[in-house]
């Protein structure tokens, strides 16, 4: 779990055009939103190392996936089609909501008291 919170959050930086596509428009600034997600999942992922730390993480994770949900309603409300690079079947952008982005809240949650 350390590696995929780390990994995803440098991919923010190494990637940044696919995260910047999937920001609902409504929201403003959407640089910064993919830098701070980026930088806030690398945080999480380094806190989860530490006994002492590793539940504020857990906390901070499930947090961090519900905000991330606006991201996935937006690409089911595009059809899957962020761009012309970035376009994944309909069902592809549910799996990402339902269950994935759950199962990745269970999976922090199991991470707590460890």
């Amino acid at each position: 779990m350390i590696f995929l919170y780390v990994g995803a959050g440098i991919n923010h930086f190494i990637h940044p055009d696919g995260y910047l596509a999937i920001i609902p428009p409504y929201l403003p600034n959407h640089l910064f939103i993919n830098i701070a997600s980026g930088t806030i999942e690398i945080v999480l992922g380094i806190l989860l190392i530490f006994s002492i730390t590793r539940n504020l993480a857990v906390y901070g994770i499930i947090a961090l996936l519900v905000l991330f949900i606006p991201a996935h309603v937006y690409m089911i409300q595009k059809g899957g089609c962020m761009s012309a690079t970035m376009c994944w079947p309909v069902w592809v952008t549910w799996i990402r909501l339902f269950p994935l982005q759950f199962l990745l809240m269970w999976w922090a949650w199991r991470h707590r008291n460890e």
